[in-house]
């Protein structure tokens, strides 16, 4: 009987501590939560395979969130650190590759970058007494405008020996997964066991204190930041590892996915609190959010919304929990009955937790979990843009007409966000996946992974690089840059000053539009290029940099912007002289780009069809889904719409 009542105690002691450890960490209740979700929503989730890829997704910005943990602890923010990874990254395969630098030698190269830029903050925080958001927001400019000036725009292919890192350990363990616990150890280390621990927990809750105790709080914080820097800079040789190469405009916005990944486990922006266990846990509620929506075929569009209201709910949980901590007579004989009401509403924000994650999967878009239709899978680089939302449309009309499931998602011009989707539409069953890359070397290492799981491939608008692709469904952008070049020549008579906006830098959708709009323009030694400035592809950027240059150049007679987007922008900027004294040459034949040639203030557009485009990716990759060989090759033609022939395109 006694055994019996003391097992029964056991149980329960055991039942209550874990009750306990899920209330007393409000980031680690929401995560089982979203796990649990998701487990039931989706039986590809807690495969091993997917579970191994939400891991190698949470790595990149645990290992940035490790860095930005001893920022955050000791009240300073870093908003540099996306940049600085990038930075790194192009300074050791910059090094490496154009340079011939032994490769340990510009690794060490690219870790010191990494602290320097870290100094750099910290010097700026400390003895610039610049605010902390004002210092390392100029180093996210600084060090992304390095990066590009570097790469001259372009990425540079990484060091077979360092690519090694993105790789797996016995074909099965990823490295990504043990350099973020290593850093994660590390971390906990130097907060709990070190002397510069205890100095950033003690300049975090009261600077002046931590001052008059005698801490050298200037020296401290130039050692705070260059850590920072140096997590940064091992999260970007990670990330380029990956990818097989250094993109110069990788990791952008990952500053925020970290700062949120610290948030979320429990660290406080005003400072003295946070933990490395908690920062691990913050990043993969976002890695396991990415993941599940996915699977779940949400909306691109809703993904963002979801994710933005569970890390609410997760920091909100979190919140609760401390109020109820420091409650009155939480520590007397009445405490017990003082947590009712707390532990309520902890157990109702899980809840909704719970609901939203479902609400997600059954609301968002109904009737795809349980799916008898075939599924196919399509990486967008992104929806920003009306081209791609048209192929989108394309691709979507084609399935339907098919009867089948098309999951469509949105890479926000992210290398590292597509690499992703691509490995959760590898291990979630899809018959086939069509990939518009954002850039065609960086997407290959996931593509690979496709080609190993006999998963056809299906490349749209943009080749892949160094792996197996069924087909490829695209216009040839170089011929359409020629093709734009002859037609403003051509309307100018073959002379004229004319300034050219390029689209994202990196991309290679700028610089094969940009060389064919060059070779073309050889044939008319007549035309003067007096400008040359990226708007990437943006319409309010496009305005903006056309009137600067409109400054310096009024006299221009023609303009070409490598999307309608930015043409549309310098329309605005010229006002009436667009289509009268100045020709505007664009590029997509997008809705409101051939209502500007109709209307005759853009003079033409090249035309790609991208609706056209979609629907033949989908086709493609149905007839790869049912064993049938595709043509290696599909060209979608480029055309030109003028104000004769734009009724005909609209």
């Amino acid at each position: 009987m006694a055994t019996d009542t003391l097992d029964n105690r056991t149980g329960r002691g055991g039942a209550q501590g874990l009750r306990r450890l899920l209330l007393d960490n409000g980031a680690l209740s929401a995560l089982v939560v979203l796990v649990a979700a998701l487990a039931l929503l989706s039986g590809d989730f807690l495969t091993t395979q997917n579970l191994l890829n939400v891991g190698v997704q949470a790595a990149v910005t645990a290992i940035l969130a490790f860095g930005v943990t001893f920022v955050i602890v000791s009240a300073g923010i870093d908003l540099s650190v996306g940049s600085v990874a990038a930075l790194s990254a192009t300074v050791l395969a910059w090094s490496a590759t154009s340079e011939g630098v032994p490769v340990w030698l510009a690794v060490l190269m690219a870790v010191a970058t990494g602290i320097a830029c870290g100094l750099v903050n910290g010097v700026l925080v400390s003895y610039g007494k610049l605010p902390p958001f004002i210092a390392t927001l100029a180093m996210l400019s600084v060090g992304r405008g390095l990066s590009l000036v570097i790469s001259q725009g372009s990425p540079i292919a990484f060091p077979d020996s360092v690519s090694h890192l993105g790789d797996t350990l016995g074909g099965w363990l990823p490295v990504p997964v043990l350099v973020m616990i290593g850093a994660g150890l590390l971390t906990a280390l130097v907060l709990s066991r070190s002397y510069i621990g205890r100095s950033m927990y003690a300049i975090g809750g009261n600077e002046e204190a931590a001052r008059l105790s005698g801490l050298r709080v200037k020296r401290q914080k130039l050692v705070i930041y260059a850590l920072s820097g140096l997590f940064a800079a091992v999260a970007g040789i990670v990330l380029a590892s990956r990818l097989s190469s250094a993109q110069p405009q990788a990791a952008q916005g990952y500053e925020l996915d970290a700062i949120a990944a610290v948030v979320i486990g429990g660290a406080s922006l005003s400072g003295g609190v946070g933990k490395a266990s908690g920062t691990l846990i913050g990043a993969l509620i976002l890695a396991v959010l990415r993941n599940g929506l996915n699977l779940l075929s949400v909306s691109a569009f809703w993904q963002q919304v979801v994710i933005g209201v569970v890390i609410a709910l997760a920091v909100l949980l979190d919140t609760l929990r401390r109020k109820a901590g420091a409650a009155p007579g939480a520590a007397g004989g009445k405490a017990g009955a003082g947590r009712k009401g707390p532990g309520a509403m902890k157990l109702a924000v899980a809840v909704v937790c719970l609901a939203a994650v479902i609400g997600a999967g059954y609301l968002l878009n109904p009737g795809s979990s349980g799916s008898a239709k075939p599924k196919l899978g399509m990486s967008l680089s992104t929806l920003n843009n009306p081209f791609f939302v048209q192929m989108k449309a394309g691709a979507q009309a084609e399935a339907k007409a098919e009867g089948i499931d098309l999951t469509v998602t949105d890479a926000q011009n992210d290398a590292s966000q597509q690499a992703n989707q691509i490995q959760n539409f590898t291990g979630s069953g899809m018959k086939s996946i069509i990939v518009n890359p954002v850039d065609s070397d960086a997407v290959g290492p996931a593509v690979r992974g496709a080609n190993k799981a006999d998963i056809p491939v299906i490349a749209a608008d943009r080749g892949v690089n160094k792996a197996e692709t069924a087909t490829l469904v695209a216009s040839d952008n170089a011929a359409g840059g020629r093709l734009a070049a002859r037609t403003l020549a051509e309307k100018l008579g073959g002379k004229g000053r004319i300034a050219v906006l390029q689209g994202t830098a990196g991309t290679s959708v700028s610089r094969e539009r940009g060389a064919g709009f060059t070779e073309g323009l050889k044939a008319y030694p007549g035309i003067e290029v007096v400008a040359r400035q990226p708007a990437d592809f943006d319409r309010t950027k496009g305005l903006d940099v056309m009137t600067n240059l409109l400054q310096s150049h009024p006299d221009v007679t023609g303009v070409f912007a490598e999307n309608d987007e930015m043409a549309l922008g310098a329309v605005k900027a010229l006002g009436d002289r667009a289509g009268s004294a100045v020709a505007v040459v664009g590029f997509d034949g997008t809705p409101d780009g051939v209502k500007a040639v109709a209307a005759g203030t853009l003079y033409a557009s090249v035309a790609q069809q991208p609706e056209e485009l979609g629907r033949i990716a989908v086709r493609n990759a149905v007839l790869a889904t049912r064993g049938k060989k595709p043509d290696s090759a599909v060209k979608v033609p480029v055309k030109v719409v003028t104000r004769e022939n734009a009724a005909a395109f609209s």
